[in-house]
């Protein structure tokens, strides 16, 4: 392991800002117009167009925008969600802000989406909705579930969140199931600092949804009419301008993207002790993040040396997911013990998150490789 001073030279996540998303945030601020104006309207719609749907409502959050989904499905209490373990928190805490809750299933070996094969088996009458999520930007297995889903007349919603630029069978990811949420943290393919969208083809939910973002109003209320329960969960006019921008350089974030992704395939490949991130059958994903994983043969362990070990080269990295249904909160809440889902359990423990963004150079690819294999080759 390295005895490295443990500064932070290569980030494991950086935005790409560039000077004509600063213009566009700068136009607003000169407009005095902050808040549910042009850049909002501009944004939804490129985005509507970039995943190939006719709907997109601009949020706050991913978060926000997943449980806003939820709730203009009328998913309640009582109700049951199928979904997966392994992914990030919020996934299945919006479950539970509409008082149904989660039934988890576990996951694919390889693709770490929710197994197709194991969701029919956990249906049950009170069974709503399933919600699949597109982990790392690698779409799930959405035929499968599209069928499953029809079978048994269950909505199907899609956690788009990691996966702006990902397509499967020609089509794009957020353009799966009745709706989709996305999620612009700084980490993802292009950010509006915190923000989210709801994209759908269906014009009922998504005015439904657009209504719940903005404190129940809907199209023909005036702005003291509010027809039903809602949020605050609408997008600021900065934020909206900052993915107006960003969303109309997708097409070169997703070829950059691939770039560095075939990188890290040349430089780590053939490294017999890890398994490296692959596109399913007639999927091109735009990862998130890199996201490799230790072989079953390497003690699980030997995972937190090996990032306690890049930190002290001064790589970025961290360990991608810690499975939900083992968080205190869900553990108490819902009964789980270690052992429920062994193939997440396995897999989230062998994770190693590697530097993933716009910036990154060829050369300093070649030197996280470099120094994930002395890691490795340091646990002999």
């Amino acid at each position: 392991m390295s005895s490295g001073s443990g500064a932070e030279t290569i980030p494991l996540a950086v935005p790409d800002l560039r000077d004509e998303d600063r213009r566009a945030v700068l136009e607003v601020l000169e407009s005095d117009r902050l808040a549910m104006g042009p850049w909002t309207e501009r944004f939804e719609r490129a985005l509507a167009d970039a995943v190939g749907v006719r709907h997109a409502v601009a949020t706050s959050s991913g978060t926000g925008a997943l449980h806003i989904i939820l709730s203009a499905l009328g998913i309640a209490d009582g109700d049951e969600v199928i979904t997966t373990p392994f992914s990030f928190i919020a996934s299945a805490n919006c479950i539970l802000y509409v008082r149904a809750t989660p039934v988890f299933v576990d996951i694919e070996r390889d693709g770490l989406c929710i197994d197709p094969r194991l969701v029919e088996a956990a249906i049950t009458p009170r069974t709503k909705a399933i919600l699949a999520v597109d982990v790392f930007g690698r779409p799930a297995a959405w035929e499968a579930l599209e069928r499953i889903a029809a079978d048994h007349g269950l909505t199907l919603i899609e956690d788009a969140a990691e996966a702006l630029g990902s397509t499967l069978g020609g089509r794009r990811c957020g353009s799966f199931g009745t709706a989709a949420a996305f999620g612009f943290y700084p980490n993802k393919q292009i950010t509006t600092g915190e923000g989210g969208a709801i994209v759908t083809d269906d014009a009922v939910v998504g005015e439904r949804c657009r209504s719940l973002c903005n404190q129940g109003r809907d199209a023909s209320s005036s702005r003291v009419e509010h027809v039903r329960i809602g949020f605050n969960y609408r997008i600021d006019e900065l934020s909206a301008a900052l993915g107006a921008i960003q969303i109309g350089r997708l097409e070169e974030i997703v070829a950059r993207r691939e770039e560095i992704a075939a990188w890290y395939q040349d430089e780590l490949g053939d490294c017999d002790r890890i398994a490296l991130p692959q596109a399913a059958p007639g999927s091109s994903p735009c990862w998130f993040v890199y996201v490799v994983r230790l072989h079953p043969e390497v003690p699980p362990g030997d995972r937190d040396r090996i990032l306690a070990g890049l930190r002290a080269r001064g790589i970025g990295c961290r360990d991608y997911f810690a499975p939900i249904h083992l968080q205190p909160s869900y553990r108490e809440l819902l009964g789980h013990a270690p052992g429920a889902f062994p193939v997440c359990e396995s897999v989230a423990g062998r994770t190693i998150a590697l530097p993933f963004h716009h910036r990154l150079s060829r050369a300093q690819v070649e030197t996280v490789g470099e120094a994930l294999r002395a890691e490795l080759d340091g646990l002999r």
